[in-house]
């Protein structure tokens, strides 16, 4: 591992429980960035935690000397980017905050409660590592705000992508099966393989009438779940079955050298993703200094009457709908799919019924008036094998692009080293 990523991993690892050394305060300055300054104590502490992460992975830490300006120029850059956060007014709320933290507990499989009383035993300061998740979260903002618009994805390099050996492999489905094994010995006689098989063919009656793998209703059997795995991860027996079942589905007997098998398909992912979708057109009214909120939700309800007097709906939207995105196509937002708008918007546009427009419904955005225009059932495997194809090339992209922004960032601030 390269040192670099040590130390970035370094930060990373405030979910672990460590122990610190006492730090002394010092009033030097070790380095002036721009408009802030890094002390010398801040250097020595990061300089302490880094080295005790360095030592649980087992590695050996390089010289002092070195990874003192390692750490000097890690720190530098984070300064750097937590002033560029600040001058945009990027912040993390304590609600957000709170959830990231509660996650890392998790993680480490504690309550939030547990977490901070296993830091405090090991002489960590709780709020120290809520401060210090609280900065990294900001600098991954600026990181993803800054480099993202970095990034070009192309259509053929999509293609070439899916084509590959690796694109093939991380883009193919994803089986979950269970598994039973009715074994026969090497040296069983043909009556006691008919008879094992005669049992494998009512395990797989039993698991088709709704029996759980794992609660038979026979006394020497009981079956495992094998967890989601890619096809060419499955036992060979497995493989090529499996894309011929439906979730739910249960095959006939396998047979191999140590007995009968039985696999009942508990779940697939890539295959055959049908996604409900909903066509829809909206108009946003905002409240604001001028127009209340019992006054927004007045004139919402004042358009959805226009529209059932005749009035369309499109027309409306252009006029008075502040979706800026959306205002100019008539209040259009096509055809979406779940989990693509907020709950309140998603739960009023559900129980509308085609061609219906809903009561005027509140959410995070404003109030809302919304036009079912029709609903489909829609195969999105290809476009959900294209997007984890693109996630794949933007992340490889995105640690190409980090490493240049990072350079350039440095190389265009004030920086005045003191040690």
């Amino acid at each position: 591992m390269r040192l670099t990523q040590i130390l970035l991993a370094g930060l990373l690892v405030v979910s672990a429980v460590v122990a610190r050394a006492d730090v002394q305060w010092l009033d030097r300055i070790a380095a002036i960035v721009d408009d802030d300054v890094i002390l010398t104590s801040e250097l020595n502490h990061r300089l302490d935690t880094i080295k005790t992460n360095i030592a649980r992975a087992g590695q050996s830490a390089p010289p002092d000397e070195q990874l003192r300006k390692e750490v000097l120029d890690l720190l530098i850059l984070e300064s750097i980017q937590l002033q560029m956060a600040n001058r945009v007014g990027l912040r993390i709320e304590d609600e957000e905050l709170n959830q990231a933290v509660t996650r890392i507990a998790a993680q480490n499989k504690m309550t939030l409660e547990q977490f901070r009383q296993a830091l405090i035993s090991s002489g960590t300061s709780y709020l120290e590592l809520r401060e210090q998740v609280r900065r990294e979260m900001l600098i991954q903002r600026v990181q993803a705000g800054n480099v993202n618009q970095r990034i070009q994805i192309t259509e053929q390099e999509v293609a070439n992508y899916l084509e590959s050996e690796e694109g093939q492999s991380r883009t193919s489905p994803d089986y979950r099966l269970a598994h039973v094994l009715i074994p026969v010995a090497s040296d069983a006689t043909d009556g006691q393989r008919q008879e094992a098989l005669q049992k494998a063919r009512k395990v797989a009656d039993a698991l088709r009438n709704g029996a759980s793998y794992d609660k038979l209703p026979f006394a020497d059997v009981s079956g495992s779940d094998l967890g989601w795995r890619k096809q060419n991860d499955l036992p060979g027996l497995f493989a090529d079955v499996a894309p011929k079942l439906r979730d739910g589905q249960v095959a006939d007997p396998l047979q191999s050298a140590s007995g009968y098998h039985v696999v009942k398909m508990l779940g697939s992912r890539g295959v055959n993703e049908l996604v409900d979708q909903t066509k829809v057109r909206h108009i946003l009214l905002k409240p604001s200094a001028i127009r209340d909120e019992a006054a927004t939700r007045q004139l919402a309800a004042d358009l959805r009457a226009r529209v059932q007097n005749g009035e369309s709906f499109a027309d409306l939207a252009k006029k008075f709908s502040e979706d800026i995105g959306s205002a100019q196509e008539g209040g259009s937002l096509g055809w979406t799919s779940p989990g693509q708008l907020v709950p309140q918007f998603e739960q009023a546009m559900d129980n509308t019924p085609v061609g219906k427009i809903s009561e005027p419904v509140e959410s995070p955005y404003g109030w809302h008036i919304i036009m079912v225009e029709d609903r489909r059932r829609e195969d999105m495997t290809d476009r959900l094998r294209e997007q984890l194809a693109r996630r794949a090339l933007h992340d490889r992209k995105f640690d190409q692009e980090l490493e240049s922004w990072l350079r350039k960032i440095r190389s265009e601030a004030f920086v005045d080293e003191k040690i």
